[in-house]
């Protein structure tokens, strides 16, 4: 009995070393393997779709740009220490930011109806690429029925055409009267904006012959109306979206930021063409979308860029929408 135990403890511990060292060898393995995985970059989303009532909403990533700030974009009405203390308060970086890009389509069942154009392929390596995401998305340039211009900054007409050709062939246009006709005439232009107004000559006023302008609370198309938003540009639109008793705000750049804009929504902001027009509108817009509880959709807002805004004392913030239209 005495030896018979014996060999058995002496067996289990052949038996533990053994099993230790296939363990450690298996653990090299399974080192080597992963060590062996290449490094594949950042992976970003670019398309979210949702239902409205009986539309559907798809958001989709025209792409970013990373740079210097916040200060002097935002807040620069306020001394560049109190703007970078602040968005370190925020848990943001103090001298850096990124600005998003993003596109909104809604298919009525009827006509698909892209907001704005994105930027033009080439201008920076990290967007334009709003027409290449449509086929993404499922959808063909040549689909898109209607373009709704909000406002004639860069960003939102680059994508207009490309080559000289249009880039939304079988489409109509859609134009806020004022906004079309400020950059039109040409008068009071800043000099910050004068590239701006020649590439608006050459990529947006081509589209007028068979364009709708808008004034004040115009139609779109059935359920989606403009709704007036002056400030960020001479004659910007918003768009209200109604579906089945859903609805959501495009508010395109009444904010450009989601903790600078909206949480400081008096800070100066270098992109407004006309600032205190600016800081009227922001304040309008999150007082009705606060009071409505009114969902919204910004084209520079974080993707995939839907969400709500707060009030927060005397203030307001912005809160994302969780799985609110996933249901």
């Amino acid at each position: 009995m005495t030896h018979q135990a014996s060999t058995t403890r002496r067996d289990l511990l052949k038996l533990a070393g053994g099993a230790a060292t296939f363990a450690a060898l298996g653990a090299i393995g399974t080192d080597a393997a992963r060590a062996a995985a290449p490094m594949l970059g950042v992976s970003r989303p670019s398309v979210y779709r949702f239902k409205l009532g009986n539309f559907e909403v798809t958001n989709i990533l025209d792409g970013y740009v990373q740079g210097n700030g916040p200060h002097p974009i935002f807040g620069n009405n306020q001394p560049a220490e109190a703007v970078q203390a602040y968005a370190k308060s925020q848990g943001l970086p103090p001298t850096k930011m990124e600005n998003v890009y993003v596109n909104t389509l809604v298919n009525t069942g009827k006509e698909l109806v892209l907001f704005d154009a994105g930027n033009a392929k080439g201008r920076m390596a990290t967007a334009g690429k709003l027409a290449d995401l449509l086929v993404t998305a499922g959808y063909k340039p040549e689909q898109i029925d209607v373009v709704v211009i909000t406002h004639g900054h860069p960003d939102h007409i680059g994508g207009l055409m490309e080559g000289g050709k249009p880039v939304y062939p079988n489409a109509r246009y859609v134009f806020g009267e004022a906004e079309f006709d400020y950059w039109k005439k040409g008068e009071n232009i800043a000099e910050n904006r004068k590239a701006n107004r020649e590439q608006f000559m050459q990529v947006a006023v081509p589209f007028g012959e068979k364009a709708t302008f808008l004034k004040g609370e115009g139609e779109v198309v059935a359920g989606i109306r403009s709704v007036p938003a002056f400030g960020h540009s001479r004659g910007m639109m918003a768009y209200h979206i109604e579906s089945d008793g859903q609805r959501l705000l495009n508010w395109a750049d009444v904010a450009n930021h989601y903790v600078m804009a909206i949480q400081q929504p008096e800070w100066h902001v270098s992109f407004d063409d006309d600032k205190e027009m600016g800081v009227a509108t922001r304040k309008r817009i999150f007082d009705m979308v606060s009071n409505e509880r009114l969902p919204v959709v910004g084209y520079h807002m974080p993707f995939p860029s839907v969400g709500f805004v707060e009030k927060a004392g005397t203030s307001y913030r912005w809160v994302p929408a969780s799985y609110h239209f996933n249901l």
